[in-house]
């Protein structure tokens, strides 16, 4: 073998058997060169792949403004139409169909119980409401209580509810005020001799109850021939005004607000408007030890026409409370709204083979569908419905 032969085998048996000894310059500077063109290949390729991705992300996050779609592939499955209408914020709440909150008549006129009325009777003015030692306790009009025994020389309130009373049943000859005049005793000794009692010419305290209208007695707690005088409950009475009782989370206040306009659904089916009388903070016990107390509203509807509710005692009813009304306002189906990548709401308005993203600022909610307002927005448009 010749030396060149001898270096040709050497240097292949190198290539072959050692890798581990340094390339020579120019293959190494080669290879630096290849491995530069590679990675900048790659950088190039990899500014394409993101600016692609943020076309996409700012087609999808809407970009502040609208986005055509021409491809007719791309149109939604379904569309609907905006369409004007009146939108109600209103909520069905179930309530207590009865009379107003009981209130108790306690006995001031010692002796013994001689007669009672029944449950549900209505006493109106002027009539007894039930009999100690035969005598009656008499029903009269007026806001103030009955605190005292009304004499010649006193005056007050009460007084003028005395005189007016009287005048209303017939028993004249004086000026209704404040002042118990020598007239006045001489009307009452005529009234309590028309009721059979002894003509003193004053009203002692408890022959009279004061209440701002009828009565109806709700239940009877003393008996005949029981003892009363001491302020021993003798019966509960109610008006005879019929309401509504609704109980409400604190969360829906925005419904019960005084002199809200409501429908109430009675038992029958018929439709009843009514109104919010009063809403007060009741606190509702729990029925274990270990729960803790509930904060509720209570609201107490009246009835527009009360004799929708003749003839019924007590029922449940469901009470409709509207607290908005919008008229006229753009609407969609909830379904169609989209959630921007940027915040709030859109719909994909489609015209012919080409949609386009409207951001829109939502309001009422209500049977399927919500109100809107958005630029260019306007009556008879389509819009997409997602999947």
């Amino acid at each position: 073998m010749n030396d060149t032969e001898k270096t040709t085998g050497a240097t292949s048996d190198m290539r072959v058997a050692g890798p581990r000894e340094p390339l020579n310059d120019t293959v190494a500077a080669n290879r630096r060169t290849v491995r530069r063109r590679r990675g900048r290949a790659l950088a190039v390729a990899g500014l394409i792949v993101l600016a692609g991705g943020a076309a996409a992300v700012a087609a999808v996050g809407f970009g502040g403004g609208s986005t055509d779609t021409p491809a007719a592939t791309d149109l939604p499955p379904a569309t609907a139409q905006v369409t004007r209408q009146t939108m109600l914020d209103t909520d069905e709440i179930p309530g207590v169909l009865g009379y107003s909150a009981t209130t108790t008549l306690a006995g001031r006129i010692a002796g013994v119980v001689t007669k009672v009325p029944l449950p549900g009777d209505v006493i109106r003015r002027g009539r007894p409401i039930y009999r100690v030692d035969n005598r009656p306790v008499v029903l009269m009009y007026g806001a103030v209580a009955a605190y005292r025994t009304l004499g010649p020389y006193a005056t007050g309130t009460d007084v003028r509810q005395l005189e007016t009373n009287l005048k209303a049943l017939g028993y004249g000859g004086f000026t209704v005020d404040r002042t118990y005049t020598a007239a006045t005793a001489t009307a009452v000794r005529r009234w309590q001799k028309d009721l059979r009692m002894p003509q003193t010419g004053q009203v002692e305290q408890g022959r009279v109850l004061f209440a701002p209208g009828p009565i109806r007695v709700d239940a009877v707690t003393a008996g005949v021939n029981q003892s009363t005088g001491g302020g021993q409950e003798v019966l509960r009475y109610t008006g005879t005004g019929r309401q509504v009782t609704v109980r409400l989370e604190v969360a829906k206040q925005r419904l019960a607000r005084r002199g809200v306009r409501v429908r109430i659904e009675m038992p029958d089916g018929t439709k009843v408007a009514g109104r919010v009388k009063r809403v007060y903070t009741v606190i509702e016990q729990q029925t274990t030890p270990d729960d803790q107390a509930e904060t509720m509203l209570e609201a107490i509807v009246s009835l527009n026409d009360p004799r929708a509710a003749r003839g019924i005692e007590t029922a449940v009813v469901n009470v409709v409370f509207t607290a908005a009304e919008h008229e006229n306002g753009l609407t969609v189906p909830v379904a169609a709204l989209v959630a921007l990548a940027e915040g709030g709401y859109g719909v994909e308005v489609v015209q012919g083979s080409t949609t386009h993203y409207v951001k829109v600022k939502t309001g009422l909610f209500a049977n399927g569908r919500v109100e809107v307002t958005g630029d260019g927005l306007t009556d008879g448009m389509t819009v997409g419905m997602p999947r």
